[in-house]
């Protein structure tokens, strides 16, 4: 317990459990039984706190989430998000988890090594997601998947994120947000038919929440380790 409490900050024990509070306390008053939805949002949280220090752990949680959500967004047909977490994060984080595994900074396996992403980087990301986003949108319109153009939208933030995530730079987390605020909308859209989903919305609200303050530690990451890298030379 000593340990954990070194690890974490008081920032990352406060975020962290006012998320959880105000989403057990969202699935109790617009959950009802839903008990699938409030163990991916818990799942799902605690993920990011774990990816806010760079610990690997972070994308076996993800992965974990990426299941359980992809089971929830097919029973509103939310296909889209179906196809996105199962086909694409939930593999995307496989690989961003053997990348982070590979690259510890130092001797450290609990925290990744940070990079810098470059402009092939960037080249490779912009036609990939293009690529990507094209063939899912026609797949999505076979499916008449709910909410199309939000669920396309989802599919390319989303992508940005997971192939930033791999490349181990601290952007993946703005990434993540805005992906959250596309999620935001489209389970708004969602509860409005089913007041259940209410609870989802507010799991994409501390998501929201939690991937901003992820990038806020990563580029103080990246300084700290700079800086370490520098002082041996």
């Amino acid at each position: 317990m000593h340990k954990i409490k070194n690890y974490f900050s008081k920032m990352d024990i406060a975020l962290w459990s006012s998320s959880v509070i105000i989403i057990i306390l969202s699935s109790v008053f617009f959950g009802e039984e839903n008990y699938l939805t409030l163990c991916a949002s818990l799942i799902g949280i605690t993920s990011l706190i774990f990816c806010a220090k760079g610990n690997p752990i972070g994308q076996i949680l993800m992965i974990v989430f990426s299941l359980f959500y992809g089971i929830i967004s097919y029973a509103f047909t939310y296909y889209g998000e179906m196809v996105t977490y199962l086909g694409m994060t939930l593999p995307m984080s496989v690989f961003a988890l053997v990348s982070w595994l590979k690259n510890p900074f130092g001797n450290n396996r609990a925290e990744v090594k940070v990079s810098e992403i470059t402009k092939k980087d960037m080249v490779h990301m912009c036609v990939l997601t293009v690529l990507v986003t094209g063939v899912l949108y026609l797949i999505l319109a076979k499916l008449n998947t709910a909410n199309l153009i939000p669920s396309t939208l989802s599919v390319a933030t989303s992508f940005v994120a997971v192939y930033l995530t791999y490349k181990r730079s601290p952007y993946y987390a703005l990434a993540y947000a805005l992906n959250d605020i596309v999620l935001i909308i489209m389970w708004i859209l969602a509860s409005i038919e089913d007041i259940r989903y209410v609870s989802v919305v507010v799991c994409f609200v501390a998501f929201l929440a939690n991937d901003l303050y992820g990038y806020i530690c990563w580029q103080k990451m990246k300084k700290r380790q700079k800086a370490i890298i520098n002082n041996k030379l």
